[in-house]
């Protein structure tokens, strides 16, 4: 009983010490941004530690560990080797550099993200030829712009429209639905990743 007293009140230290090691990143963070305000802004490095789509969020984490939350939204632009990419298309590992503002609920968001390394194969994503691909849809995300389509011989590869679409690009994939055979060019990122150039 003594031992397990003794092992809460280590547990206890541990998280309080976890707490305020969060607390004094975040607060280091917050001097970078220039103290409070909405209108504070700065940069985060870091390496890419995955995208939930559902709350919009990038979480980055820095060099000393720390991990932080960045908002973002469809005004949010990823930006790989000049050219622009969908949040979706961000990886874990990516390294990437976040521009940053501080909200009003004491959280960050970033309207820019330029990726410094991707962790795809060979490093180069975006440069490959433009291909033809058809399948059939599996899943519609209309939110991030983003689709999944079943290849048969290839598998299943998620496909993202770009930065700025034309405007009948668009209008076909809000007319997508699961079941749905599409045929379109596009350019492969990697083995399971293809961004779309245009429907046909």
């Amino acid at each position: 009983m003594q031992l397990l007293r003794r092992t809460a009140r280590i547990g206890a230290a541990a998280t309080v010490l976890a707490v305020t090691t969060a607390c004094s990143s975040l607060g280091s963070l917050g001097s970078v941004l220039g103290g409070g305000g909405q209108q504070q802004s700065g940069q985060l490095a870091g390496t890419v530690q995955g995208v939930d789509t559902r709350n919009q969020q990038i979480t980055i984490r820095q060099s000393n560990g720390q991990q932080i939350a960045v908002l973002y939204d469809n005004q949010t632009r990823v930006v790989y080797q000049n050219q622009n990419y969908a949040v979706a298309n961000l990886e874990y590992g990516d390294r990437v550099t976040a521009n940053l503002q501080q909200t009003q609920n004491g959280g960050y968001y970033t309207d820019y993200v330029h990726v410094d390394q991707s962790v795809s194969t060979g490093g180069s994503t975006g440069t490959g030829n433009v291909q033809s691909f058809q399948g059939y849809v599996r899943q519609v995300d209309s939110r991030n712009g983003v689709f999944t389509l079943d290849t048969g011989n290839y598998g299943l590869v998620t496909v993202s429209l770009p930065y700025n679409p034309r405007s009948t690009d668009v209008n076909r994939f809000n007319r997508l639905r699961s079941g749905d055979q599409v045929r379109f060019h596009g350019v492969a990122l990697n083995n399971s990743r293809v961004e779309l150039r245009e429907f046909y």
